[in-house]
């Protein structure tokens, strides 16, 4: 019986010394109400990893007496998972990145339909679903990175000026096998047209200074390099850079400029983190709850700034390092559309090289 109670002892201190106070970051939430009892519980499946997200849940928790429990693994491998466990799968709220990715769960019947008047009203209807099976909860900018040193590119405004000769030998970009990429081409397919599409990705590959390698982080640091002077990147990923006090980081930042693509047309590409009800959510109004929560002016700014995104509420404000990329008129296509063109990307990217 003493050995069952010091076992019971032992597990409780494991549990309270990881718990999401001890593991988040030192920024608090402003919260105006007293906590409330633990009544209730949401059961997140997530694959965003990030030690902010944990003071969002603690808050909601304070602030509704609702109960945050997650599990935490690759999107595939989540969406994967509630397909299998089937009816009987305890996961209320599916949250990814990407809205390939959130198309791709919608795909597998794993995502119920939600109609609430606040998430309607918050978030823009581009960066949701059009019949509410998900919702985008922080963008990211797909942009065009260059090397100072070399000088700010000429001819290269937009997305489809990548594929223009002059910049032969200049390019480097990770491998078409990129959700990020993909998602890209799906929105080039949609706003110029198959044709269009086939002929920019020729024109890319045509470009490149070295074979598809690496990731965002990897482009960076090839292009501060002079291993090519152009490449595209998603925003967030600079912003790490930006809010770094590592001087090797800094420098990289200072060594790299920005453009933000289609200014003069339809904008600039943009992608969501998102959010979906499970299908078979056995807590289905605290996943609601839990959705709107994190839709509001001071979760939005905090979840935001955990993955160095802009919010999707127009309230809220962006971090200063992502701050510091700048302002930029976005596309309005919806990102459900980035779903729908996913397939026809991916051939295309076969088919013309970009491997």
């Amino acid at each position: 019986m003493r050995f069952k109670l010091l076992i019971l002892i032992v597990f409780a201190f494991i549990l309270s010394a990881c718990s999401p106070e001890g593991a988040a970051s030192n920024k608090t939430l402003t919260n105006d109400q007293a906590s409330l009892p633990v009544t209730g519980a949401v059961n997140i499946y997530s694959s965003r990893h990030y030690d902010t997200d944990l003071r969002l849940y603690t808050n909601f928790t304070k602030q509704t007496g609702i109960k945050v429990n997650r599990i935490e693994a690759g999107a595939d491998a989540l969406i994967e998972r509630i397909k299998s466990e089937g009816e009987f799968s305890p996961a209320d709220l599916l949250i990814t990145v990407d809205a390939g990715v959130l198309w791709r769960a919608e795909n597998a019947g794993i995502l119920a339909p939600v109609t609430s008047k606040l998430l309607e009203q918050r978030i823009p209807s581009h960066f949701r679903h059009p019949d509410g099976y998900w919702f985008g909860l922080t963008k990211r900018a797909r942009i065009i990175i260059y090397n100072k040193a070399a000088g700010k590119p000429d001819n290269l405004e937009s997305y489809e000026d990548l594929a223009n000769p002059v910049h032969k030998g200049k390019i480097c970009m990770r491998s078409s096998g990129s959700m990020y990429n993909i998602s890209l081409l799906a929105s080039i397919i949609a706003n110029d047209g198959s044709e269009a599409a086939d002929n920019w990705v020729k024109g890319v590959v045509n470009n490149f200074a070295r074979k598809p390698m690496s990731n965002d982080t990897g482009q960076i640091e090839a292009v501060a390099s002079g291993q090519c002077e152009i490449s595209i990147v998603n925003t967030y990923y600079l912003a790490r850079y930006a809010r770094s006090t590592d001087p090797v980081m800094k420098k990289i930042f200072d060594s790299i400029g920005v453009i933000f693509p289609n200014q003069n047309g339809r904008g600039t590409h943009v992608n969501i983190s998102g959010a979906g009800l499970t299908t078979h959510a056995p807590n289905r109004e605290n996943a609601i709850k839990f959705l709107e929560y994190l839709t509001s002016q001071n979760a939005q700014s905090y979840f935001a700034m955990g993955n160095n995104e802009y919010p999707v509420l127009k309230e809220a404000k962006p971090s200063s390092a992502v701050q510091r990329l700048g302002t930029f008129k976005e596309d309005n296509l919806n990102v459900s559309v980035l779903g729908e063109n996913q397939e026809e990307a991916i051939k295309t990217f076969d088919r013309d090289g970009w491997y």
